[in-house]
């Protein structure tokens, strides 16, 4: 068995039927990684105790003990806070910070026998829809290397799809678990939220953050997501919801399932290989008994510019703390002395951050402050509510949302960098789902005429993430889609 190729689940059930150990994968995915991440750039960094890991979770396993992911290596997004291992949120800021303490997701699936293999490269404190605007230099597409993989979870979902991990975490704000799973041709979902805990994630903008897993299959997905969900008493935007055995009751009987086709999201500016690929999902779905609605969601013209007033708004109050005082990186005052604090925090902020998030910490702050609250930032969240309730109206008509995830596959490198307005539009498909909180997962559906993957994007109400799964295992199943990254050959 090659278990660079194979899925989270075998690879769990061949840990656990002893055909191999968690130490000979884990060396096989750090073997894979030494191998390409010169050229992809997924990596920020490895984990040098994960052999050492391996070797005790290997040892827990001989005993018969150890959790539903007992030995198997997963990928960590830079966002989640792991203690003792550098997490730098993609930012010269936070180049430096070992933290003390470790996120509750990232807890929790050690608990569940997790072996980390590190931490991915991203966007800048997530923000950012191509991994171009790390400080750690451009994330890369493993389908073809003059690609962007997608943003802000890019290293994760180009871990996942050239073999570095069986999986690994993502953050989701407005599109950056699913979007990369699209142009990466994996499986990314971002869970109801409330339903992840958001401690020891760096913050980006609290109320649209969300954790999840990016894997190779659906029912992978639905394993890591159901270790890492659950209330949690140091995050009170969690939800008391039980978690269910999402992987066990997957369902490919859609039979009397409505999907609604957002006839939005079907416009225009949808490239017609995207179009085409969606098409082809719709029509498994429709076989396997599913019954499709025309539904409409008119704000969705009004998500993109709603999402960057909330998100921008929320940014500038959680990047505050970046002061150069209590932790991280400070600017050199050796030579040239700060005359008074406001300097000190103004060179100190001005060489930490980046173009990205210096644009939006003013935006965010421009919206917040006194005389423009009301016009933008207060408006944005009356919109926003308003969006909301239609979402919640559309569902009264369907039991899930198909669409594109976003208009077109993967872009070039430093195509879009300079245009902000432009990048800003690609989430067009992806903000809503963070707006309105509800779950949304991208599956592979097929691929462009330059052979770059096309994801799928289902959506569904608050807290029902098992549609999500089902629909998504019918399509993945009926598309078959094998194909393995070309740009690695």
């Amino acid at each position: 068995m090659d278990v660079l190729k194979t899925s989270l689940k075998e690879i769990r059930d061949g840990i656990r039927g002893k055909k191999f150990s968690s130490a000979e994968v884990t060396k096989a995915y750090l073997n894979q990684i030494e191998k390409w991440n010169g050229k992809l750039n997924a990596y920020i960094t490895v984990n040098d105790q994960a052999v050492a890991a391996a070797a005790k979770a290997d040892e827990l396993i001989a005993k018969g003990e150890g959790g539903a992911l007992a030995g198997v290596p997963i990928a960590i997004k830079d966002m989640f806070c792991t203690k003792g291992m550098r997490t730098t949120a993609g930012s010269k800021i936070l180049e430096n910070f070992v933290p003390p303490y470790s996120a509750t997701v990232v807890e929790r699936l050690e608990k569940a026998g997790m072996v980390s293999l590190g931490k991915t490269n991203q966007d800048e404190f997530a923000m950012g829809s191509s991994s171009e605007t790390s400080a750690f230099g451009v994330g890369r597409n493993p389908w073809n290397l003059d690609y962007v993989p997608g943003g802000s979870s890019g290293g994760s979902a180009a871990a996942v799809a050239a073999g570095m991990a069986p999986a690994s975490l993502g953050t989701d704000t407005g599109g950056s678990i699913r979007q990369p799973a699209s142009f990466c041709g994996i499986v990314g979902i971002k869970p109801t939220y409330g339903r992840v805990s958001r401690y020891g994630i760096v913050a980006f903008a609290s109320s649209l953050d969300q954790a999840g897993p990016m894997t190779k299959t659906v029912a992978d997905a639905a394993l890591v997501l159901e270790a890492m969900s659950g209330r949690d008493p140091r995050d009170s935007t969690t939800s008391a919801q039980p978690v269910p055995q999402w992987e066990q009751k997957i369902s490919k009987n859609l039979k009397g399932l409505k999907v609604g086709l957002p006839k939005e999201y079907f416009s225009d500016r949808l490239q017609p290989e995207t179009r085409a690929a969606v098409d082809r999902a719709i029509e498994v779905v429709k076989k396997a008994g599913a019954e499709t609605v025309e539904v409409s969601l008119p704000l969705t013209e009004m998500a993109v510019p709603i999402y960057y007033l909330v998100c921008t708004s929320e940014a500038s109050s959680n990047l505050a703390r970046y002061d150069g005082v209590r932790f991280g990186f400070r600017a050199d005052f050796s030579k040239k002395p700060a005359e008074d604090l406001a300097e000190f925090y103004c060179r100190t902020r001005g060489e930490g951050f980046g173009g990205e998030v210096k644009r939006r910490i003013i935006l965010g702050t421009y919206a917040l402050s006194s005389g423009y609250y009301d016009a933008y930032y207060k408006k944005a969240c009356q919109v926003r509510r308003l969006l909301r309730q239609q979402f919640l109206d559309a569902f009264k008509q369907c039991d899930v949302m198909m669409s594109p995830v976003t208009t077109s596959p993967a872009f070039k490198l430093f195509e879009r960098i300079s245009d902000p307005l432009e990048m800003y539009l690609n989430d067009i498909y992806t903000t809503s789902a963070n707006l309105v909180g509800i779950p949304g997962i991208s599956v592979p559906a097929g691929f462009s005429g330059n052979k770059l993957p096309i994801g799928v994007q289902i959506l569904a109400s608050h807290f029902n993430e098992q549609a999500l799964f089902n629909v998504g295992s019918v399509i993945e199943e009926g598309l078959a889609i094998k194909e393995l990254p070309h740009g690695l050959q």
